[in-house]
Formats: structure tokens, sequence, C-alpha cells
């Protein structure tokens, strides 16, 4: 929609697409299911895997509706087909990477679309350089799939905003499979960035017209494929849509606000949209006379929007910040290329030594977890995790030093142009993500896996797994254990009289054992000095 003067290119296609494939695959597989998150959506996508009820998520036997099941499917059917290959976890772990590439699809052809080839090329690196989107993205989590649906609404709305007929059918065509994949995938948490906008869309004269065929099309294609996993639930489980709705609702509820919530809101909005918000920011103003125009009007609203439900609908969490990515990496797609030559070094020389310095201290701690030299720094790792013993790893040192390899050629051969400092932010997240998957991830792996807890719970349980209580026990413990002892465990009440085990979760400190039981077991992650799980039996 814009014709800037031709800019430099961030990197050529080729070697744009390896380095998206390197941060998206790095650290995603090769480790258990990880606390909290990450066990929770594995092990609804185990239960669709393993029992075929594809139409009800669940967890163990109880129903769980945080969300609908779009991003499990995906993930258990990954999980199951490359079974042949790898673990079911890593396989279904590979969900977010598909969702993440299409999210770098997404944005570049977006990008393209509203202001130049450079964009294009530089969305992705914008987005791979985002602080808060660095986790979410390496663990199985269905908000990578409601980022990808916005990237590619965006899309579809730049189409429409075309004003002839065609780009007006195939832009409302793939603005509705948009939103519709994101309301499977969310729920409720993606009506304001997928249907909202699309509705305030059409107060801007580029979506009248012509152009408001298009967002009829999405709307009732988007909405219309959205209903049908509801529509199933209703005809399979009707018992549980009234609970489903009532969580959806719930999302859009406003929580109790208070002034320690909105400081929360806002010490996020500090780190977890770096440094796409500041360069966003940079853009509007930039381009103030151009505001109106369909290439900023449509990420300003939805970065407006993103706003209004994070600081109105959200709790202070790291991944309801998630929202703004999309929106704010388009706008700082246009202003990039914009940036002041000082403001443009300053960013380049600040990421240099920032991922140069954490880079060196990744090694540090990897070397010294390999070899326990030097001596203070290994006993900080097993201090912080004991009884973790470091393997020297050949394949992990030299996957490490291809990456420093990378990061060394960045620094002396990437050309001057205003996407030079994107370039560095995003090759340097690569750098110190990939260094730590690499050095430090069975460290990692050993604080934040259930499988050692769960191998010593069956020892005590000795074979006897078929009635098992549970009582105060997290959803994410509940998909551990299923997952790795196949234990399935029945809710606690007091009038069960047949179970001969009961387990429980709780603090370490505080223990309350029900009556005419006694407690034969007890364990806990070894990192974890807050939650103690404890295994009674009933006494005779």
């Amino acid at each position: 929609m814009m014709t800037p003067s031709k800019p430099a290119l961030p990197l050529a296609p080729w070697p744009l697409a390896l380095l998206c494939a390197l941060y998206l695959l790095a650290g995603l597989v090769g480790h258990d299911p990880w606390k909290t998150d990450d066990a929770v959506h594995l092990g609804v996508a185990w239960e669709f895997a393993a029992h075929g009820d594809w139409t009800s998520p669940r967890i163990v036997g109880d129903a769980w509706l945080a969300m609908p099941p779009l991003f499990h499917w995906v993930a258990a059917l990954l999980g199951k087909g490359l079974g042949f290959l790898i673990d079911f976890h890593n396989g279904a772990r590979l969900a977010t990477a598909l969702f993440g590439a299409l999210l770098f699809l997404g944005l570049a052809r977006t990008a393209h679309r509203l202001y130049s080839p450079a964009a294009g090329l530089g969305a992705p690196l914008l987005a791979m350089g985002t602080v808060g989107l660095l986790v979410p993205i390496h663990e199985a989590q269905p908000l990578i799939a409601l980022l990808a649906a916005q990237s590619f609404l965006h899309l579809g709305m730049a189409r429409v905003a075309d004003n002839t007929t065609q780009d007006s059918l195939k832009g409302g065509l793939i603005a509705g499979v948009a939103m519709a994949a994101g309301l499977l995938a969310v729920g409720s948490l993606a009506v304001i960035p997928l249907v909202v906008l699309p509705l305030l869309a059409l107060l801007h004269p580029a979506w009248r017209g012509r152009s408001t065929l298009g967002v009829v099309i999405a709307l009732i294609l988007g909405l219309g494929l959205a209903a049908l996993w509801p529509g199933l639930l209703a005809l399979q489980s009707p018992e549980l849509l009234p609970t489903f709705w009532d969580k959806e609702l719930a999302k859009l509820t406003p929580p109790a606000w208070s002034a320690e919530s909105f400081q929360d809101q806002l010490q996020l909005l500090g780190w977890a949209p770096w440094p796409i918000l500041p360069i966003g920011l940079w853009a509007l103003w930039a381009y103030r006379r151009q505001l109106k125009t369909p290439a900023f009007f449509l990420p300003l609203v939805g970065t407006l929007l993103a706003l209004v439900q994070v600081f109105l609908l959200a709790e202070a969490r790291p991944l309801n910040h998630l929202l703004l990515v999309v929106p704010l990496t388009l706008l700082a797609a246009a202003g990039a290329e914009k940036l002041r030559r000082g403001a443009a070094n300053a960013f380049d020389w600040f990421g240099m030594m920032t991922f140069t310095l954490i880079g060196g201290l990744v090694w540090l701690g990897g070397i010294a977890m390999m070899t326990g030299e030097p001596l203070r720094v290994a006993k900080n790792f097993t201090k912080a995790e004991p009884g973790f013993v470091g393997l020297w790893s050949w394949p992990a040192l030299i996957a490490a030093a291809l990456l420093t390899v990378l990061w060394c050629w960045s620094l002396g051969r990437l050309p001057k142009s205003p996407w030079r400092s994107a370039t560095h932010w995003a090759i340097g997240m690569v750098l110190m993500w990939g260094l730590m998957a690499a050095l430090w991830m069975p460290w990692m792996d050993y604080g934040k896996t259930y499988r050692p807890v769960a191998a010593s719970l069956a020892k005590a349980l000795d074979g006897s797994k078929e009635c098992v209580l549970a009582r105060h026990l997290g959803d994410a413990q509940k998909a551990s254990l299923r997952y790795f002892i196949d234990l399935a465990p029945l809710r606690y009440n007091t009038k069960n009289r047949e179970c001969g085990w009961l387990l429980t979760q709780g603090s370490a400190r505080s223990e309350n054992a029900p009556a005419g039981w006694r407690k034969v077991w007890e364990g806990n992650r070894a990192g974890d000095k807050s939650e103690k799980f404890r295994l009674y039996q009933r006494a005779e």
C-alpha cells in the first residue's frame, strides 16, 4: 500500500528461512513435558491420541475446557504420526513450531503488502527478537496458534482494503479462516483481536464499498467454522457445554482492578514486547501524517485493542502480552527503516554487547556443569537443582560452537543498513536460546520434569495403580503422572471407601493427612522446595 524508496534488504529469503527454522526448533524437542503449561497442553493432546475421544478435551478422566481443542488436535496428530521417530511429547510439541512458522509467514506477507519487500523480510526478524515470545514459542502453547491467526487476519484485511472484488473475496476468505482458527485455538480470548478488529475496520473508508463484502465474508466464515466444535460438543457431551460457555465468558470478565495489578501490567509492558514496542512507537511518530491510511490504521487499531484486552480483561502474566506481538511487529516493520542513524547504531551496539555477554555466561555455565570448573559456578547450578550431575557432550559442544561462529560472523559481516540492528538482535536471540538448549538443557530438564517423581511414586505403589484417589492435584501434575506412569487417579471424596491409596499435593510445611490414612511415601522435584507429593495408604 506504501511505495517508499527501495531500502536494503535485512536478509535474503533463504538465510531468513533457515534462521527462522533454527529459532523455532532449538530447544523445542529433546526434553520432557515441563511444568506448567507445557505439561497441561501435552497432557490434553496425549488423551486425544491415546484414547480416541477427539471431541471432549480431558486430562485423565476430567473434562478440560479452558480452551477449544484446535492446537491439541494438531499436537496429537503430530505426536502420534511421528511416534516411529521421536517420543510423543517431542512430536506433539512440534505443533508450536508449525504455528510459529505460520506466524512468521503471515507477518512477512502482511508487512510486504502493507509497506515494502524489506519490511516483509524484516518482520520475522523483529518477532524473533521479541523477548516475551521466546519462552512460549518453545513449549506447547495454543497462544502461538492465536498469533498465527492474527497475522493472517491482518493479511486478509489488507487484501480486502485493496477495494477490488477479487481481492476482497480472497482477503475475506483468508481473514475468515484465520478468525476461525484463532477462535478454535483459544476461544473467547480471540474475540477482540480477531472479531472486533474487522468490525472496527468498517469505520474506515478503505473497508467500505466493495471491501465490505470481504469483511462480511470473513465474519460469516470465521464465526460459522468456529461454531462447529461447540456444536459437536453439544451433540456428544451436552452436559459439558454450559461449563464451556461459563469458562469462555469468564475470560471476558474484567478481573478485580487494583493499583498493584496496573503497575504489574506496566512492568510487563516494559520488557515483554521489547524491542518492537519502542520501534513501533517510533513508527507512529515517523508516519504520523499517514496514520489514517489502511497500512497504519489496521495495526494501530490492533495494538489499541490488544492494550485494552491486556489491561482491562487479563491478569498480569507475560503470556497475555503476546496479544501485542503481531500488530506491534507490523508497526515496527514500518518504523525500522526510518530509525535515525544514532538510534539504530545505539540499538545495534546494545544488542551486540548484550548477547555477546550473555553468550559468554551461558558458555561458562555449560562448561562448569560438564567439568565442575569453575567450582563456584558449578556449585550454584547444583544448589539450584540438588542431585544434578552434568555430563560431557560432544554433540552439544559442537552445536554451541556452530552457533557461536554464526554470531561472530554476523558481528563482522552484516552490511550496514537500517535493518542491521534488528538482524543482530534476532541472531542474538537465536544464539542465546540455542546455547541454552545445547549446554543447559539437561539441567533445565532435570528441574522441570516430573519423570523422577512419577517413577518414585510408581515404585511406592508397587504396581497398584487401578484405584488411587487424588486430592488437590493440579492439572500439570495429573497430566504428567498420566503420561509417565499411566496413573489415572480418581477424585477424592469421603464416601469412596473402596480405594486403598490416596495421593495429595501440597506445600512442604503443611501436611493435612485425612483421618484413617497413613503416609507411606513423600516426593518432590529436586529443586522445588514448595511443592510436595504425599502418598497415603488406608489404615486397616
